[in-house]
Order: C-alpha cells, then sequence, then structure tokens
C-alpha cells in the first residue's frame, strides 16, 4: 500500500492514504445483513454483545432480595356518610373489628378516626390477603391523619401535613346600583362580599346609607397548600368610602378589625339584627298602625324580611323573657347590661328560652307575623334606662380597643397593610 500511495504525485499522497484507510475498515466491518444474518443464527449469549433490531431475546432478571419481596396492594376510597361510625365503615368493607379497635387505640391521633364528618372520605390500602396496611383520613386540607401496620402486626398513627403559604390580592370596586353587584364585578365572591359587608356593618348601613359612587377597596388573603392555589382566606386591609366619609379596617391576629389607631370596628351593639329587604317602617312618635287603624307612637324600627329570616342577637346579654301574646306574638327581650335591654318582635319561632345567655351575632328567633303584624318583619327596639331609643341613630358604645405594647405592634402592622393597600391602588390607577 506504501509503495502505491508513492506513486500519487507529493500533493495527494495524504488524501489517497486517508481513502485508502477508509476502506480497509469498511472491508474489515461486516454490513448489516451480514451481522444480522449471524446474529439469527447464532446461539443466545448472556453478555448480549451482538443485538438485531426487530428481533425478541429472552432476558434473565436477577431480582434483589428487597424487589422480590414487593407486595402490590389495593386501595379503596370509602365516603362517610351521616350516621357512619367508624365500626360501620369497617364493617362494609369487610375488615375486622379488632383491626378497628387497634387502630382507635393506637394513641392521640388514632382517636381522630372516631370523629369522621359526613361528605369525607376514608382510604383504605389492603394486601393480597385482604389485611389493612393503612388507612388515611384527610382531617382537614392541610393534615391527613395516618395509621400504617407495623412489622408486629400493630398499628401506629400518625399526621401527614401539607405545607400552606398565602398570598394577598388587591380588589376595588364603586357602587352604581348597590353594593352587591359592585362587588361582583370587583371579583369578590359571595362569601367575601358579607365578610366585607360584616367589617363595616357597625359604621355603613349597606341597605339605606349607599350612594352612587361610594367606593371599596381590600387587600384579601390567597391560599396556597403544596402550592396549589385552594381559595381565598381572610380580609387583610379594607378601606370603604360612603358619602366622602372613609372608614378603614385592619385585621389583628385576633381575628378581629380595628382602625388603623388600634380602635376596635366592633360595637358592642349590631346597628340592624336582621338581613333585611327594607325598613317598612321607622321610629316615630306618631304612626298610623296598619293592624288597629289608629295613630301611635312606634317605638321601634320595623325591618321587613321574609318569613323564617334569622334574628341576632344585637349584643351579648342574657335572655330575661321568651314568649308568645296576642299583640307580640313570638317575642324575645334581652339585657345586655349598663341599663340596656333589646326587644325583638313577630317571630314565626323563637330560637331560645328565658335565663339562656347569647352572644352578638347569635341567632335568637326566625322572622314572622305573629301577633299585631300586617306582614313578616322583626319589630326591634332598643332601650336605654328603660326609655325607647331609636336604633338607628343611638350612640353605640365601642368595644374595647387594643392598649399597651399589643397596641404598638398593631399600629406598626396596619401601617405596612395599609401602604400596600395605597401601592395596588396607585398602581392599578396609572395603568388605566
Amino acid at each position: 500500500m506504501k509503495n502505491l500511495v508513492n506513486t500519487f504525485p507529493k500533493q495527494h499522497r495524504v488524501t489517497v492514504l486517508i481513502v485508502s484507510m477508509i476502506l480497509t475498515l469498511l472491508i474489515l466491518i461486516p454490513s448489516e445483513s451480514a451481522k444480522a444474518s449471524k446474529v439469527i443464527n447464532a446461539p443466545v449469549v448472556s453478555n448480549y454483545a451482538a443485538l438485531s433490531v426487530g428481533e425478541s431475546y429472552p432476558l434473565p432478571l436477577d431480582l434483589g432480595q428487597d424487589e422480590a419481596n414487593l407486595e402490590f396492594t389495593d386501595v379503596i376510597n370509602v365516603e362517610i356518610r351521616n350516621g357512619d361510625s367508624l365500626a360501620t365503615i369497617f364493617k362494609r368493607v369487610k375488615q375486622p373489628q379488632k383491626t378497628m379497635l387497634s387502630i382507635a387505640g393506637s394513641g392521640e391521633a388514632g382517636k381522630i378516626f372516631t370523629h369522621l364528618i359526613p361528605g369525607r372520605f376514608l382510604e383504605f390500602e389492603v394486601n393480597k390477603d385482604n389485611e389493612l396496611v393503612s388507612l388515611s383520613y384527610e382531617q382537614d386540607q392541610l393534615t391527613t391523619v395516618i395509621a400504617k401496620l407495623a412489622d408486629d402486626k400493630s398499628y401506629y398513627t400518625t399526621y401527614e401535613e401539607k405545607s400552606r403559604t398565602t398570598k394577598s390580592v388587591y380588589f376595588e370596586g364603586q357602587i352604581d346600583s348597590n353594593f352587591w353587584n359592585a362587588g361582583v364585578a370587583s371579583g369578590l365572591n359571595d362569601t367575601l362580599i358579607m365578610n366585607l359587608a360584616n367589617i363595616f356593618a357597625w359604621d355603613v348601613d349597606f341597605a339605606l346609607d349607599l350612594r352612587s359612587g361610594d367606593s371599596f377597596y381590600a387587600l384579601v388573603e390567597q391560599i396556597y397548600i403544596d402550592g396549589e392555589f385552594v381559595g381565598h382566606g381572610d380580609i387583610l386591609a379594607a378601606e370603604f368610602i360612603n358619602q366622602d366619609e372613609v372608614f378603614t379596617a385592619v385585621r389583628n391576629d385576633d381575628g378581629r378589625y380595628y382602625t388603623p389607631e388600634g380602635d376596635s370596628m366592633r360595637k358592642t351593639f349590631l346597628r340592624s339584627p336582621v338581613n333585611f329587604k327594607y325598613i317598612s317602617s321607622n321610629f316615630s312618635n306618631r304612626r298610623f298602625h296598619p293592624v288597629q287603624k289608629k295613630m301611635k307612637a312606634h317605638r321601634g324600627v320595623d325591618y321587613a324580611a321574609n318569613t323564617g329570616t334569622p334574628v341576632f342577637a344585637a349584643g351579648d346579654g342574657k335572655v330575661i323573657k321568651a314568649g308568645y301574646d296576642r299583640f307580640n306574638g313570638h317575642h324575645v327581650f334581652i339585657e345586655h347590661g349598663g341599663g340596656i335591654t333589646t326587644k325583638y318582635i313577630h317571630f314565626s319561632k323563637r330560637k331560645v328560652r328565658r335565663g339562656q345567655k347569647v352572644k352578638q351575632g347569635q341567632v335568637i328567633g326566625l322572622v314572622g307575623s305573629t301577633g299585631l303584624a300586617a306582614g313578616p318583619h322583626l319589630h326591634y327596639e332598643f332601650l336605654v334606662n328603660g326609655v325607647h331609643r331609636n336604633p338607628r341613630t343611638v350612640s353605640l358604645p365601642k368595644a374595647n380597643p387594643l392598649t399597651g405594647e399589643q397596641k404598638q405592634q398593631f399600629v406598626q402592622y396596619a401601617e405596612e397593610r395599609l401602604s400596600l393597600l395605597k401601592h395596588n391602588r396607585q398602581l392599578l390607577l396609572a395603568m388605566r
């Protein structure tokens, strides 16, 4: 080969040498068809040095001890029905009661399985012998309780916690027709609309005081579990402008709302104790009675509402009267201390009894038209030292404000929240 290359001109000898080397390699390497022929007719060898495309070969697997002992299981999801207990569910899935008792007695966490909530699920994991390997119950969005089978055939129960993170999102709206429509248009869901109204319910009459052009702004918590958005949480800070008067509220760690200065948004009494359609008759010294057909003083406010609408206690107190007579129908009187008494008249049904202690916002009865009533409504009276006062205009005492170090910490926190609220408001305004 070397002599052959020397016969070419000097400038072409390198090229010829490379070509000759390639040809030599092609001669030495068998073609694909030749390789295939040899592989097909050859016996199967353990090192699989030569395999052909499109052919199948036996593949001996040498499983380790752990892989050889793998056990497949089945998972059964069981919805908890009304009236179900752990015992009835175990019977339904044909699991022995001794297993159920072992799980229920597996420490403090095991007791969770004895307090099941209808509509949720129990997850049974069983092996090929129908032996219960694990039992899982999602106690809430963050916590799952899991009972597992130990090597000694007993059960131990643990908690599995998911990660919860939160962010804040900004909403704003302007009222054209009513607050509800403005809330929906801003992107708030039904719960957030009601919560926002409840925050300012002691200062703003959402039935009578709202005007076109009133506006609201809110920072709302967004909740993520294991990185997945699951819904909205609390309103963190909010501002409501009603007839050019600004009301501002920030949520504290105690779950209540305060002004930026630490005064409670909550008053000791609700301005109106029922979600009403409209005020059918206001407080007046002279009013024509629709049933008795004569002029007489009206010492309360009538809130028209559908029969069955819940009525709430306006404040904390004690029920001093709960009964029925032909004038008041079903009625409840509550004594609150400080010389204040509230009266609720014309119920279709009472929900409390005489002598019972009640909390502000607790349902005490349902709207009706019993007694001398022309239609379904709540007649509500507010007495101070025995004197009737107009519930809509009487000055309501505030709940206790924050004080001391707690107030200092809150004021700083509120400033940060409101700064973020203002920043989002300005940012959205600049984008328009």
